[in-house]
C-alpha cells in the first residue's frame, strides 16, 4: 500500500512538472504574466515531492520490507537515527530527497512571483523542466518504491519496478552500509549538502530566464541574492561536517583526502563563492555582467557533475554508490545543461557583454575580481585533477592516480594569493585606491602579520609554508579588525558610546561585515590546514597492558582492552590513558575502537580524539589481541581552529543574510563615499 501510494505521488509530481514547464512557458509569453495560472502545477509538484519522501520514511520506520529499498538498506536492529538517515543513504532515496527539496523550493519561489513578473514565471518553467528530469528518474530507473517479488536466502531477491502485483517481504532487511551507520553526522551532513546543491537551481533558473528574455542588468541578481547566499551557507556547512565526519569516523587520521567526491562538493562551492563575490561588483558598479552568467551556469552544472560522480559508479569511493544506469542519464542531463546554457549565453553575448570597465585594478572591485578569478582557477585545477584519471582510464584502459601532492602544490600558492586578495580587498576603496589610502588601510595588518610570523618562529616552527600562511592570515585579519574599529570610531566621534558604535557599524552594513567575518573564517581555516598538514606527528607504537610510551610530550598508558555487543555490530577497543609529561597524572582516558559488522564481514576502525587548545590527540587501533596493542598516535596542532574557522565562515554568511537592499543610487553613492573616506 505504501509503495503504491508513494509511486503515485511521484507520478503526480512528474505530471505537475510537465504542466508547470509548458504552462509556465505559455504564461511568460503573455502581455501580463499571471503566476496564479501556475498554482495547481506548483502545488501538485510540491505535494508529490513531499508525500513521496514522507511515505518512503514511513515505509522505513515501519519496517515495510516488501519495499525493496527498505529491505536492502535497513534492518530491524538499525538504530532510529540511522533509520531516518536511510531515507537518503542510498541511490533511490537520495534522488527522492533531491526531488523533495526541488519541489519545495519551486513552491517557495512561486510565492514570491507577482502578476506581470515575466522573469519569475519563466524561471518557474525552467525549474519545472529540471524537476521533470529528477522525478522522471524516480518514476523509472531510480524508483524508491520498487517491490520485492521473491525472497532468496531470507533477503529480497527479485524486484518489480511497478508497485503492482504480489509482494514478498523478508523477515529482516540487510541493513545500511556500516560506514553510513557509524556516526550521527550521517544524518546531518548529506541533507545540508543537498540544500546547497538543489538550491542553486533557483539562481540558475532566473539567469536562464533573463537570457531567454534578453534582459540585462541586476534584476535577476537581486531576485536570487538571498537564495544564492542561503544555499552557499548550507553547502559550506555540509562540506565542513563532511570533513568532520571523515575525521571522526574513517580512522585514517585526516579530514580531507582530495577524494573525487570530496572534490565534487568543493567544485560548486568554489564557483558559487566566485559568483557571490562577482555579483557584488555588478550590483554595486554594473560590471562583470557576462562573467556572472558564466559563473552561475557553471555552479549549477558542477552540482549536477558532483551528483554524477557519486551516483554513476565511475569512481571508487566511500561516498559513491554502485554502478547504475542513472549515471549515463545524469551525464546526458549535464551535457544538455552545459551546451544548452552556454549556447544560449553565446547567442546573447552581445547583449550581456556591455558594461562599464574597471577604473583601476587597484580598487575594491579589482581585488574582488582577482578573488573570483583565483577561485575559478583553483576550481579548474581541481576539476582537471579529478577528471584526468577517469579520462585516461576511459581512453587507454590504464589506471592512473592524481594524488594529494598534485593538489597541495596547487592549493598552497593559491591560498597565499587568496589571503593577499582578502587582506587588500576587504579594506580597499571602490573605483581607485591611491597608494596613500592603501598604505593607511593595510599598515596595521602588515604589522600584525609580521608580529605573528616572528612569534611563530620564536615558538619553534621552522616550516616556511606555515610561517607564511600565518603571516598572511594575520595580515588579512589585522586589516579587517583595524578597518572595523576605524569605521566604528566615526560613529563614536559622532557622539555614540563605544558599545553602541561597534554594534551600529555592523547593523548598518550586515552584508559587508558578514563577508568580512567569513573572510576571517577563511584565514583561520588556512592556518589550521597549514599547521595540521605540515606540523602533524604520526607514529605507531606497540604496547602491552600497563606499559607507557611518550610521544611528542604526551604520555600514553595502555590500561585494558574491552569488548561489547551493540545492535548490528561487535565492539572491540582499548582504554588508553593520556598522562602529563611526567607520566604521573591522568588527563583523560580515550577508547579507540574496532567496530565489526558480522552481517557485512566488515570492520571499521573508529578513532577517539582528545582536543586541547594546542593539539588534537588522535588515537586509533592498528591491531589488538590478547598479547597487546599496536596504537596509532597522531598529533594535530591547532586542529580545533579548522572547525572554529569553518563555523565562522557559516556565521558570516548568516549575518550577511540581513543585508538591507539598496533602494536608491543616491544612498549607494553616499555609502560608497563614506566607505572610501581616508583612514
Amino acid at each position: 500500500m505504501i509503495a503504491l501510494a508513494g509511486y503515485t505521488s511521484i507520478l503526480v509530481a512528474l505530471v505537475s512538472a510537465v504542466a508547470l514547464t509548458i504552462q509556465g512557458w505559455r504564461v511568460s509569453r503573455t502581455e501580463e504574466p499571471d503566476p496564479s495560472r501556475l498554482k495547481y502545477p506548483v502545488i501538485g509538484l510540491a505535494l508529490g515531492g513531499v508525500i513521496a519522501f514522507l511515505l518512503l520514511e514511513l515505509g522505513i520506520l515501519t519496517h515495510d520490507f516488501s519495499i525493496a529499498y527498505v529491505a536492502k538498506n535497513t534492518a530491524l536492529a538499525t538504530p532510529f537515527v540511522f533509520l531516518l538517515a536511510a531515507g537518503w543513504a542510498a541511490l533511490a532515496g537520495s534522488v527522492v530527497l533531491w526531488g523533495l527539496m526541488l519541489s519545495v523550493f519551486t513552491w517557495l519561489v512561486w510565492r514570491t512571483v507577482k502578476k506581470g513578473d515575466g522573469l519569475g514565471v519563466l524561471a518557474l518553467a525552467i525549474m519545472g523542466a529540471v524537476s521533470i528530469f529528477w522525478f522522471g528518474l524516480m518514476a523509472t530507473v531510480a524508483n524508491p518504491f520498487e517491490i520485492c517479488t521473491s525472497v532468496v536466502n531470507g533477503f529480497c531477491g527479485t524486484t518489480s519496478l511497478l508497485p503492482f502485483g504480489q509482494t514478498a517481504a523478508p523477515l529482516d532487511g540487510i541493513g545500511p552500509n556500516p560506514l553510513l551507520a557509524n556516526h550521527i553526522l550521517m544524518a546531518v551532513h548529506p541533507p545540508l549538502l543537498y540544500v546547497g546543491y538543489v538550491g542553486f537551481t533557483v539562481p540558475f533558473s532566473f539567469a536562464i530566464s533573463a537570457l531567454i528574455r534578453g534582459e540585462t542588468g541586476r534584476v535577476w541578481l537581486d531576485r536570487t541574492h538571498r537564495w544564492s547566499l542561503v544555499t552557499w551557507i548550507f553547502l559550506t556547512a555540509g562540506i565542513l561536517l563532511g570533513a568532520w565526519w571523515s575525521y571522526e569516523v574513517l580512522g585514517w587520521g585526516g579530514y580531507w583526502a582530495w577524494d573525487p567526491v570530496e572534490n565534487a562538493a568543493l567544485l560548486p562551492w568554489l564557483a558559487a563563492t566566485a559568483f557571490i563575490h562577482s555579483a557584488i561588483v555588478q550590483r554595486r558598479r554594473s560590471m562583470l555582467q557576462a562573467w556572472n552568467f558564466v559563473l552561475v551556469i557553471t555552479t549549477f552544472a558542477l552540482t549536477v557533475f558532483g551528483t554524477f560522480l557519486t551516483r554513476s559508479g565511475v569512481i571508487s569511493s566511500v561516498h559513491a554508490f554502485s554502478l547504475s544506469v542513472v549515471g549515463p542519464l545524469l551525464l546526458i542531463f549535464l551535457a544538455v545543461i552545459v551546451f544548452g546554457s552556454f549556447g544560449l549565453f553565446a547567442y546573447r553575448a552581445n547583449t550581456v557583454a556591455s558594461s562599464p570597465r574597471l577604473d583601476s585594478l587597484v580598487s575594491r572591485e579589482g581585488f574582488i575580481l582577482l578573488n573570483s578569478l583565483l577561485m575559478t582557477l583553483f576550481g579548474f585545477t581541481v576539476l582537471f585533477g579529478t577528471l584526468y584519471p577517469l579520462l585516461v582510464e576511459a581512453f587507454t584502459g590504464r589506471e592512473v592516480a592524481v594524488g594529494r601532492p598534485f593538489f597541495d602544490r596547487v592549493a598552497v600558492p593559491l591560498a597565499f594569493l587568496l589571503l593577499l586578495a582578502i587582506g587588500f580587498g576587504s579594506t580597499a576603496p571602490w573605483r581607485v585606491a591611491t597608494g596613500k589610502v592603501l598604505w593607511q588601510r593595510t599598515r596595521v595588518g602588515l604589522n600584525v602579520g609580521l608580529a605573528v610570523a616572528v612569534f611563530t618562529v620564536l615558538v619553534g616552527v621552522r616550516s616556511v609554508s606555515v610561517i607564511v600562511i600565518i603571516a598572511l592570515a594575520g595580515f588579512a585579519i589585522g586589516n579587517i579588525v583595524a578597518f572595523y574599529f576605524h569605521q566604528s570610531s566615526r560613529a563614536h566621534n559622532g557622539g555614540k558610546s563605544w558599545p553602541v558604535a561597534l554594534g551600529s557599524t555592523v547593523r548598518n552594513e550586515k552584508g559587508f561585515w558578514g563577508g568580512q567575518i567569513a573572510h576571517i573564517g577563511i584565514a583561520l581555516v588556512a592556518v589550521a590546514i597549514g599547521t595540521t598538514s605540515a606540523l602533524a606527528v604520526r607514529t605507531e607504537v606497540p604496547l602491552v597492558v600497563g606499559e607507557t610510551v611518550v610521544v611528542e610530550g604526551y604520555c600514553f598508558q595502555y590500561l585494558e582492552s574491552f569488548s561489547r555487543v551493540e545492535p548490528e555490530r561487535d565492539v572491540h577497543g582499548a582504554r588508553v590513558a593520556v598522562l602529563d609529561s611526567t607520566c604521573t597524572n591522568t588527563s583523560v582516558v580515550l577508547e579507540p575502537r574496532l567496530h565489526n559488522y558480522p552481517k557485512f564481514g566488515q570492520t571499521i576502525t573508529t578513532p577517539q580524539v582528545w582536543t586541547t587548545w594546542v593539539d588534537d590527540v588522535y588515537l586509533t587501533i592498528a591491531a589488538i589481541d590478547e598479547t597487546g596493542l599496536r596504537l596509532k598516535v597522531l598529533i594535530f596542532p591547532l586542529q580545533w581552529l579548522l572547525w572554529f574557522g569553518g563555523l565562522t565562515i557559516v556565521a558570516g554568511g548568516v549575518l550577511a543574510l540581513g543585508r538591507k537592499p539598496r533602494r536608491t543610487s543616491a544612498t549607494s553613492k553616499q555609502r560608497e563615499e563614506r566607505e572610501n573616506a581616508d583612514a
